[in-house]
């Protein structure tokens, strides 16, 4: 299991873990029990894509019925996060403005994203999170209509 499940080649296998905990210092079971067994209440409503993502929203733009979650390579870190990080992040906010279905993006709160989701008039909300180190955080989520992240 590569720490923290991001696929850079600066990740390692867990050893030792935070604390000597090894995995338990990362994956907590009972809440993967919970999250496991809640996705199998929905599987038959889900479905994972090996693909080009532009290629497969474009293929669906015009559905409805899709929903999406988009969680492109964060603009200042994503070289150092991920394997493969270049994309063009101004055609990523073009492609999502045309889906009829609704999405769910998430970002680096970034003077620059915050640009491409006010010209494409998306919603924009900060949410708490926290990096490997538990520094806490935030993250910009960007949505058509995100009335039901209010609480």
């Amino acid at each position: 299991m590569n720490r923290e499940g991001i696929p850079a080649k600066v990740a390692s296998f867990i050893k030792n873990g935070e604390n000597g905990k090894g995995i338990t210092s990362r994956w907590y079971p009972e809440t993967l029990r919970r999250r496991i067994l809640a996705i199998a209440q929905v599987k038959h409503r889900i479905n994972f894509i090996e693909g080009d993502a532009f290629e497969v929203c474009e293929k669906n733009a015009n559905r409805e019925d899709v929903v999406y979650f988009i969680d492109p390579p964060y603009r200042a870190a994503g070289q150092r996060l991920y394997r493969y990080s270049e994309i063009n992040h101004e055609a990523l906010f073009d492609l999502a403005y045309r889906l009829q279905g609704n999405f769910l993006m998430t970002y680096d709160d970034a003077s620059e994203v915050q640009a491409m989701a006010s010209r494409c008039k998306f919603e924009t909300k900060l949410i708490a999170m926290k990096n490997t180190h538990h520094a806490k955080k935030t993250e910009l989520v960007i949505g058509k209509d995100l009335t039901w992240l209010q609480n």
